[in-house]
């Protein structure tokens, strides 16, 4: 998972509910600290056990070009509500939800943006034709379903969790399993009780769903390739849940642009903001030339 390395809003950003006929979606929106929107906005949607704050450091700098950003909190997931319906969070199901916040937003179109197990989630937007995107990004994700020891650590979780996973299991996991080696990384004791609520607030039948979706995601690649929208496959050169071999070979078939990040692993917008800031405003300004005076 994601640690962010601060929780403090930087200035600009501001902690927003959206209601949306599936629900309620918890974001941070971003806008410049100074001047107006003047371009498009840009949605970011997290990776399996993330959330919104993943992108925290980032957001004032992709804000500061010019627009509104909005990073979200999947349904299930932290301080998004969730249901006890498994079928509410398919890749296809969260895809749907993603649609109906950007209808909601009554944004003229929007650049998306997938982390991780949100890529997945996203290309499902991209591939429902229920809203046309102005760009795609898939960020630190893969052509289909993890490997390795990222499949199997998500696979424990759904071994842990059960066949009736509940809150009380996941509370228990925590304690056994995932508070310690949290709390002896290094990390501040804010941010470890951060990730502590975090994995607590997510709905347990969501998680395992989700644990499903990220191990099991078919290759939809050729399909991706035929949207007639620009692309970017963006990674750090050090990613360790997708090999960067994989989204490279994922890039081409896409005829994606791409961006590697020096320096960074599975969180880019975490380990290498401002870097990462600069390449995603500059992909999407040069999508938006076009439809700009």
């Amino acid at each position: 998972m994601s640690t962010p390395r601060f929780l403090e809003l930087p200035p600009g950003v501001r902690r927003v509910d959206v209601a949306t006929p599936l629900g309620r979606i918890a974001t941070l929106e971003a806008v410049p600290a100074a001047g107006g929107c003047e371009r498009q906005s840009a949605v970011l949607v997290p990776g399996f056990t993330g959330s919104k704050e993943d992108f925290l450091a980032i957001l004032q700098t992709l804000a500061q070009a010019g627009r509104r950003v909005h990073a979200i909190d999947l349904p299930g997931q932290y301080e998004s509500p969730g249901t006890g319906d498994p079928a509410d969070y398919t890749c296809e199901a969260l895809g749907h939800a993603v649609a109906a916040l950007v209808r909601a937003l009554g944004e003229d179109g929007v650049h998306l943006l997938g982390h991780s197990f949100g890529g997945l989630v996203t290309r499902e937007v991209v591939l429902s034709g229920e809203i046309t995107p102005l760009s795609h990004t898939l960020m630190s994700s893969g052509p289909s379903g993890v490997g390795g020891a990222s499949a199997d650590n998500a696979r424990g979780l759904m071994a842990a969790l059960g066949p009736t996973p509940t809150a009380e299991l996941l509370t228990e996991i925590w304690r056994q399993h995932l508070d310690g080696p949290t709390r002896a990384s290094g990390i501040s004791e804010e941010i470890a009780d951060f990730l502590r609520a975090r994995m607590l607030g997510n709905c347990p039948v969501g998680l395992v769903r989700m644990a499903d979706g990220v191990t099991t995601a078919p290759d939809r690649t050729a399909e991706l390739a035929e949207a007639p929208l620009p692309q970017l496959v963006l990674y750090g050169e050090d990613d360790d849940v997708w090999p960067p071999e994989a989204q490279a070979a994922m890039a081409k078939r896409l005829r994606a642009e791409r961006v590697v990040i020096p320096g960074a692993a599975h969180s880019p917008g975490v380990e290498a903001p401002e870097t990462t800031a600069s390449a995603l405003t500059d992909f999407w300004n040069r999508a938006e030339a076009p439809r700009r005076p």
